[in-house]
């Protein structure tokens, strides 16, 4: 099965849909061509992959190249000035108000140092596209991207250099070939990857050495985050949602109150919330244990992110860019 560029769908969801219904993927996608990302007055509109805060800024990326910021909590939003590439980005984070990282399709790694004003490549593979599914970042010098078939990069250095690391197979796999489709950290110098078929990779130190986890789901497992307790809670296909007290060792299915996969998980205080491609924005007020529908998009929802000191208003994203959210009648 393949996909393009210009598929009205990105291949990151594509993938996850495909990959969810049992679809082997004998090689990767068409040979990607970069360009700068155009100017365009409907970039606000277009579908959103990833959104972080830099600072009080909202960041968030998507189809084409495009990136948008919003200064005002979403009330408006302009596009970046500066974008290299026009290939779909699907994952953002910032290490502090002015040093972020995107990363997307045909392995790009991008940079900025001024909030997302303007961004420089920093890393391409377009040679074949293995994209990139998330980008995480510790700090101004120590990053992790992840992507299709096991690819995990580390930086030591901002993103001037990549190297590859390898990870063991999961449980039952002969060999690491799995998608990894969300990095998040954890205590303690802890990091995770959710990956496809309910695994979950570990790091106890800092990712010098990772290990696969089962997590008693073959549900791929599409996003994670670490609450305030410490404990772990990730999300996927099917509205699935785990959680852990332990690191990962043990884990509790939860109920959920929707079927729709669970695109994005973030967590600020006792409150968890989570984005997901029936429409629904769900919550917890109590570190992820019980669950609600806090509000309803008419589309899917593909990313949210928590403004700054404003957690119960969060921002969701989806084909249009941020999403119009009706509160339920239930929260």
């Amino acid at each position: 099965m393949t996909f393009f560029k210009t598929s009205a769908i990105p291949l990151s969801l594509a993938l996850l849909a495909a990959s969810a219904a049992g679809a082997v993927f004998a090689q990767a996608a068409a040979p990607v061509t970069l360009a700068a990302a155009r100017t365009d007055a409907h970039a606000l509109h277009n579908m959103m992959l990833g959104a972080a805060r830099a600072g009080s800024r909202i960041v968030a990326v998507g189809a084409y190249g495009y990136i948008i910021l919003s200064d005002d909590g979403g009330a408006s939003y302009r596009q970046a000035d500066q974008v290299p590439v026009d290939t779909t980005l699907t994952s953002v984070s910032f290490a502090d108000a002015s040093q972020g990282w995107a990363a997307g399709h045909g392995g790009v790694i991008l940079h900025t140092a001024d909030g997302g004003k303007t961004w420089a490549l920093q890393r391409s593979d377009t040679s074949v596209d293995q994209p990139l599914f998330s980008i995480w970042f510790a700090n101004a010098n120590e990053g992790w991207a992840a992507g299709l078939w096991s690819l995990l990069l580390h930086t030591q250095d901002g993103g001037k250099s990549w190297q590859q690391v390898k990870l063991p197979a999961a449980p039952g796999q002969q060999r690491a070939d799995l998608n990894l489709l969300h990095i998040f950290p954890g205590r303690d110098g802890a990091l995770f990857v959710a990956a496809e078929q309910g695994v979950l990779y570990r790091s106890r130190d800092g990712g010098q050495h990772w290990e696969a986890l089962a997590t008693g789901t073959k549900a791929s497992l599409w996003s994670g985050v670490s609450t305030a307790s410490g404990a772990i809670v990730v999300g996927g296909l099917g509205g699935k949602l785990l959680r852990s007290d332990d690191g990962g060792q043990h884990w509790q299915v939860i109920a959920s109150p929707t079927s729709g996969s669970i695109t994005a998980l973030r967590s600020e205080g006792n409150q968890v919330m989570a984005s997901s491609l029936s429409g629904a924005l769900l919550a917890s007020d109590d570190d992820g244990r019980q669950w609600r529908i806090k509000a309803t998009a008419r589309d899917a929802l593909t990313t949210l992110e928590l403004q700054e000191g404003r957690a119960e208003r969060p921002l969701a994203y989806g084909k249009g860019g941020q999403a119009k959210l009706e509160v339920s009648a239930s929260r």
